[in-house]
């Protein structure tokens, strides 16, 4: 009978073994904790999978308890006034400091855009929270946290819309006044969707010529900013790194657009692109715009065209791809030239590592002044992870590095 248990143990043990284990690069630290978080992210996706296979509970609907577990009530604090406020219909915490540090000083004021893919995320969970709280109190800043519609519910443009719109009603002189925010010192930031719709919004504003009070800078981190080749060589090399493998990306992007499986099948075989798209496909280009530091060994293929055999969900999604306000990275060379001044981060171990480095070299040549802060041992995600147990020391490196530039730029 004891061997058996023994036996019993060993097996599983071993299978615990090989399901906790996954192959991280030995370079990235605490690699052991991010194994073991991302045995909780993958459990999750499972679970997600078999419930929508049951029809129980669609993927996204399961994959929202990351974003119940984290959700806080932010409550104002000794330093830290907190309010949830609507901005031209659309939900948004701010945040604003307690107390003036000098008579008649104005303030500097950073619009944040949440990550989770477009479809999971909120402004009111913990990590979110406490970036908020160390901008306020480390760069005496308002900070306004957007609450847009998620995907699948509301499908692109709506994220965008409701972003587009906070930020118009934010940059009114009357508004900027009632929190004492000066107007030359705005900045808009956000996280990998959250990067995507920051970047969207800052190319958008400068279009609109109603708009007279200007973002001073954009701060991006690892966004995501193209939908045409989801297998540039950081898709390859990375698409089955924890926290966002290729497959869950090309799942946020589908679903983003359209709930018709179709174009998740499509996006995964890189298939997806009908003839609008080739005009495009010059901006993303990876063999022009990575160095070769970032292109490695990878030869580059252009993705295929495809023709009256599309089917008609993936015809009718045509012009939803190449809108620059989903894919920011599409825009011509003309309307880069004019855009704020850009900091933007990137991590060696991320499938969009390549989409914010092509972003750098088009921003340059472009005569932009971009900033961009490349970790080699990082992964996506990593600026989140800040709370126990799941608390990374290169997380607290990045915010630190994030607000330093902010300090010294915004």
């Amino acid at each position: 009978m004891r061997s058996k248990a023994v036996i019993l143990f060993l097996v599983l043990g071993a299978f615990t073994a090989y399901y906790v284990y996954s192959p991280i690069p030995d370079d990235i630290e605490e690699r052991w904790k991010l194994m073991l978080t991302d045995c909780f992210f993958r459990s999750l996706s499972h679970l997600a999978d078999f419930s929508e296979l049951l029809g129980l509970k669609d993927y996204m609907g399961v994959m929202m308890f990351v974003t119940f577990a984290e959700r806080v009530v932010p409550e104002s604090d000794e330093k830290v006034q907190v309010a949830d406020e609507l901005f031209d219909g659309v939900d948004v915490v701010v945040y604003q400091p307690k107390h003036r540090r000098g008579a008649g000083e104005k303030r500097r004021a950073i619009i944040y855009l949440h990550g989770g893919g477009w479809c999971l995320g909120s402004s009111r969970m913990g990590p979110y929270d406490l970036l908020a709280r160390q901008m306020v109190t480390e760069l005496n800043a308002v900070v306004v946290s957007v609450e847009y519609r998620l995907a699948p519910a509301h499908h692109f443009p709506i994220p965008f819309e409701d972003v587009y719109r906070v930020i118009k009603y934010f940059l009114r002189l009357d508004v900027l006044e009632q929190y004492e925010v000066d107007p030359g010192r705005v900045a808009v930031s956000g996280d990998s969707a959250g990067g995507n719709l920051a970047a969207a919004v800052a190319q958008q504003l400068q279009l609109d010529p109603e708009q007279r009070i200007k973002l001073k800078v954009q701060a991006l981190i690892y966004p995501v900013l193209q939908a045409l080749d989801l297998n540039t060589p950081s898709y390859q090399q990375n698409q089955h790194m924890p926290i966002l493998p290729r497959t869950l990306m090309v799942r946020f992007w589908s679903q983003y657009f359209t709930s018709d499986k179709s174009l998740y099948w499509a996006m995964l075989a890189n298939g997806h692109n009908g003839p609008e798209s080739a005009a495009f496909l010059k901006f993303v280009n990876w063999s022009a715009f990575l160095p070769e530091s970032y292109s490695q060994a990878y030869n580059y293929s252009a993705p295929p065209i495809g023709g009256s055999e599309s089917s008609e969900p993936l015809d009718n999604l045509s012009h939803s791809l190449t809108d620059p306000r989903a894919s920011p990275l599409l825009v011509p060379d003309a309307l880069l030239r004019s855009l704020p001044k850009a900091y933007i981060l990137t991590c060696e171990y991320d499938v969009l590592r390549d989409d914010g480095v092509m972003y750098v070299t088009r921003l340059r040549q472009a005569g932009v002044d971009v900033t961009h802060q490349h970790y080699p041992v990082g992964f996506h995600g990593a600026l989140m992870f800040t709370m126990w147990p799941t608390d990374f020391k290169i997380a607290q490196r990045m915010i630190n590095n994030y607000i330093l530039w902010l300090q010294q730029n915004l």
